[in-house]
């Protein structure tokens, strides 16, 4: 039983990977590659532009995090220092999947390097994922509340729309807004303490990641067809709902699921190699770009690391 709790979420990702991959063949079986690169370099370049523009300012505003909790917890540490760690965390992280391990990991490697103390590091961990996780579901239950979906089958879920996955998602963060604004008793990381973010705190992250996630859904959206979504909006709920589903996935980058959610709920008038060819410029952008410079970046820090050993 124990082997079979370990390898079952390997399976359950290379299950849903394989299911993908049939559900993109099979929208895509009248269209060529060629189809689709000739789409791909038909997306306008303003477009193109604009959606690397809205991709900075996503991770700007995500190494944002890490800043509030360093701020939150009073631990001194130049702004421009926690940037640097968290796009390399973050970019890393998006792309290799497991952000919980493979983005702490990071941090470590590179605050650390800072002499920050490692109870330090572990609370601005805690913080930056519990606030990354509440701006996620609080984004999501607003979205999906007010731009109920229909729920693709291949999802196979108990729901027509997102819209009861909106509710469940903000009585979740009522119920957490609920107990923290009575529970005062903070979280013990060894010999820190973590005090968890207020009421007022909390709605304004949430308020913060609604802007975080509007500009990576606004990357999505420009770099469509026209015609795709019927608007903003609904390019927003797609999005989040294809996010939602590439993390319970648990693949690195949602590689795959990310892209059949999409397909299935754009407008089925929208040419599907037209979309596909618009995803894949999404990835390039949004995943690989920082990849490239965040792979650079941790390089330079590991030279200059070692020089500082020798």
């Amino acid at each position: 039983m124990n082997r079979l709790r370990k390898i079952w979420p390997s399976f359950l990702g290379f299950l849903l990977f394989a299911l993908s991959i049939w559900a993109i063949s099979h929208k895509l079986e009248r269209y060529s590659i060629q189809d689709v690169l000739t789409s791909l370099s038909n997306i306008p370049k303003t477009h193109q532009s604009g959606a690397i523009f809205l991709m900075l300012i996503s991770y700007l505003m995500t190494t944002c995090y890490d800043i509030l909790a360093f701020s939150y917890i009073g631990f001194p540490l130049h702004y421009g220092k926690i940037a640097y760690g968290a796009f390399i965390s973050y970019a890393i992280s998006n792309n290799i999947g497991l952000s919980i391990l493979t983005g702490s990991a990071l941090r470590y490697r590179i605050y650390s390097g800072w002499r920050v103390p490692a109870g330090v590091i572990a609370q601005v961990i805690a913080f930056a994922n519990l606030t990354f996780w509440l701006g996620l579901f609080g984004v999501c239950g607003l979205i999906f509340l007010f731009t109920p979906l229909q729920i693709p089958t291949i999802l196979d879920l108990p729901f027509v729309s997102v819209r009861p996955i909106g509710i469940i998602f903000l009585l979740t963060i009522s119920l957490y807004l609920l107990w923290s604004s009575f529970n005062h008793q903070p979280l013990k990381l060894g010999d820190w303490e973590l005090n968890f973010p207020t009421v007022g705190l909390s709605l304004a992250l949430i308020a913060f990641a609604l802007f975080d996630w509007g500009a990576a859904g606004g990357v999505l959206y420009l770099l469509l067809p026209e015609g795709s979504t019927s608007s903003y909006l609904s390019c927003f709920s797609i999005y989040l709902l294809a996010m939602t589903a590439s993390m319970i996935s648990s693949i690195p980058g949602g590689l795959g699921v990310f892209e059949t959610v999409v397909l299935t709920l754009v407008s089925p008038e929208a040419n599907p190699a037209e979309v596909l060819g618009a995803l894949l410029a999404y990835r390039a952008i949004y995943y690989l770009l920082p990849l490239i410079v965040a792979t650079l970046l941790l390089g330079i820090h590991e030279i200059k690391k070692q020089r500082s050993f020798y």
